[in-house]
């Protein structure tokens, strides 16, 4: 048997809300609200009720999606933990433009209910921040929202980005702002972020610097030098997870890219995302770095753009520059007219190539 309990000073928009109330504003949103308010709505009801768990949808970006229990407690425990990394008081003002959906979105209302901040809800668009004059304390965002909110993000004090890889571009823009912002790593399993590294007010390359976890959570890695994560605050067991990193200590550690995604092409393993992270200086529009068959060297790279772009020219500044070692230059550039995403926006390499196998050599 699961006991809610709603903090006492858990606001939305400066109006308390006990229990009752929200069930009340559950079920309203689910007969009466808008498409993103009845999902809001659902995870209300399904929160407060006696239930100790809670049935979760992963995004599908790594593969099927498919539907995971998480125990209520361990969704308390991720909340008091984020908010005393972030040192969140009671009353401080939250932003949920996140669909409720998924995970993040989830967490976002119960960090509020668990810490006692005051929510403002909106919808997830693509710039949610564009029709808000209100400052807020903290709130969470993906890379498409964080870009298109730039001008405006300095009215959120704490900002956490997650939920798709942050392109070069975007983290010179971040780097320049007032704020604090956080890139986080997480994924359902753990209830999302376990480890955090700052976007701004830093020495030094950003992209150089590492992920340290958060509180009570411990790391390793495996044979295949994947990252194994111990949190026993929010999860029964040892998370391992397909992320080729580097570790540096039990809490502390680099991302280096997919397991999935790792191509060999003629004996020489190559880590798409460290090459996207490199052309990203040089490509202005959305991309990824992919295989096709090669009767040789066994795997080719490929570089595919969503959208028109001029082939040979961009050919030609890849090959010119410096910033790619030989085995890490695109053997074919092909583009698509637009790339399968998930619901939360990132890229699904795998589906998306399937549509250009027909035309690929």
């Amino acid at each position: 048997m699961y006991k809610v309990n709603i903090h006492p000073s858990f606001c939305i928009d400066g109006k308390g809300f006990s229990v009752i109330d929200l069930i009340e504003l559950g079920y309203s949103y689910i007969k009466e609200g808008a498409e993103f308010e009845k999902d809001i709505g659902q995870f209300v009801l399904d929160w407060i009720d006696s239930c100790p768990t809670l049935n979760v949808r992963t995004s599908g970006s790594t593969g099927v999606p498919k539907s995971i229990v998480l125990k209520k407690e361990y969704m308390v425990n991720s909340a008091l933990a984020t908010g005393s990394y972030f040192a969140l008081s009671p009353r401080d003002s939250a932003l949920l433009c996140l669909p409720a959906t998924y995970i993040a979105g989830k967490m976002m209302l119960v960090r509020a209910m668990v810490l006692g901040l005051d929510l403002h809800i909106g919808p997830p668009t693509s710039n949610p921040l564009k029709t808000i004059t209100k400052s807020f304390d903290f709130g969470a965002m993906v890379p498409l929202q964080v870009l298109n909110s730039i001008p405006y993000l300095t009215q959120i004090r704490t900002l956490l980005v997650g939920g798709a890889p942050i392109s070069t571009d975007l983290r010179v823009k971040i780097k320049m702002l007032d704020n604090k912002c956080y890139e986080t790593y997480g994924m359902t399993e753990t209830i999302t972020h376990i480890a955090v590294r700052p976007l701004n007010h830093i020495n030094g390359l950003d992209k150089e610097l590492s992920f340290k976890t958060l509180p009570a959570v411990y790391v390793s890695k495996d044979e295949r030098d994947c990252l194994v994560i111990q949190a026993p605050k929010v999860s029964n067991e040892k998370v391992v997870t397909n992320d080729v990193v580097e570790l540096l200590s039990s809490s502390e550690f680099k991302w280096l890219g997919r397991l999935d995604n790792v191509i060999n092409s003629g004996g020489i393993k190559l880590n798409p995302e460290q090459i996207e992270s490199k052309l990203s200086s040089i490509v202005d529009q959305s991309f990824f770095i992919s295989s096709v068959p090669d009767p040789k060297l066994g795997e080719r790279l490929v570089l595919v753009l969503e959208g028109a772009v001029e082939e040979e020219d961009l050919s030609h500044r890849i090959t010119s520059s410096d910033i790619l070692t030989k085995y890490e230059i695109p053997r074919l550039i092909k583009t698509i007219p637009e790339f399968i995403r998930t619901d939360s926006g990132k890229i699904k390499r795998k589906e998306t190539m399937s549509l250009l196998n027909s035309s690929l050599p």
